[in-house]
């Protein structure tokens, strides 16, 4: 019987970065065995501890503040979960936040931010063309997975901004999907800054689940 659950705000950079998803999973496997905690597992004949992370994260994308839930088995001290698992975390994984959540709760992201450097040259009439997608009605891409089709992505789009050298993406995230960041690069004719090396970032995944257990206060 699961006897505590916790949401850990994690953050995913430096070469961490270019781990996958999948690949993410498997470490904090293993950051949980080998700080022997009192994880909950699956069922099964490949029992494994029960984590859910709130969204997935694509490849080469860094996680700001990003969101794993975990179940237990024993209700531990949420200072004292945390420091087990820091002590086992690799370099690029910075674990900064914890809180207490009812077992029946689960993380619902409603809106993230992305964030790009975009160098001065590749400034010129950006912000038209910023303020024209915001007017628009539509925002039609080809979208070639998981099958290739035709998608409005304009309901998806909260905000565009353009500070301090960096293009901010406020993205609105339902049952139906989201927008993808590479996409809304296309849109503004910045398709190329990502093969040429720039590096997107996750600044910040926003749950609509804000129904923290009364039991204890969020851990820094």
């Amino acid at each position: 019987m699961v006897r505590d659950k916790v949401r850990i705000r994690f953050r995913k950079g430096g070469e961490l970065r270019l781990v996958s998803h999948h690949d993410l999973m498997r470490c904090f496997e293993r950051m949980l065995r080998r700080a022997d905690l009192p994880f909950h597992s699956t069922e099964g004949f490949n029992p494994k501890p029960r984590l859910v992370f709130a969204l997935s994260l694509a490849l080469g994308i860094v996680g700001a503040e990003e969101v794993v839930e975990l179940e237990l088995d024993e209700e531990l001290p949420l200072e004292e979960i945390l420091e087990k698992l820091r002590h086992q975390a690799p370099s690029g994984l910075e674990l900064f936040q914890i809180d207490r959540i009812d077992s029946k709760s689960t993380a619902q992201v409603h809106r993230v931010c992305y964030r790009v450097s975009i160098p001065p040259e590749k400034q010129s009439g950006l912000p038209e063309r910023m303020a024209a997608i915001l007017a628009d009605h539509h925002c039609w891409v080809e979208r070639a997975r998981p099958t290739p089709r035709r998608l409005d992505v304009r309901g998806y789009i909260r905000d565009l901004n353009l500070q301090n050298n960096f293009l901010e993406m406020d993205l609105e995230v339902t049952p139906q999907g989201t927008a993808r960041p590479d996409e809304i690069l296309q849109l503004l004719e910045l398709g190329e800054l990502l093969t040429e090396g720039a590096i997107l970032e996750r600044s910040k995944l926003e749950l609509l689940d804000k129904n923290l257990s009364t039991q204890a206060n969020a851990c820094c």
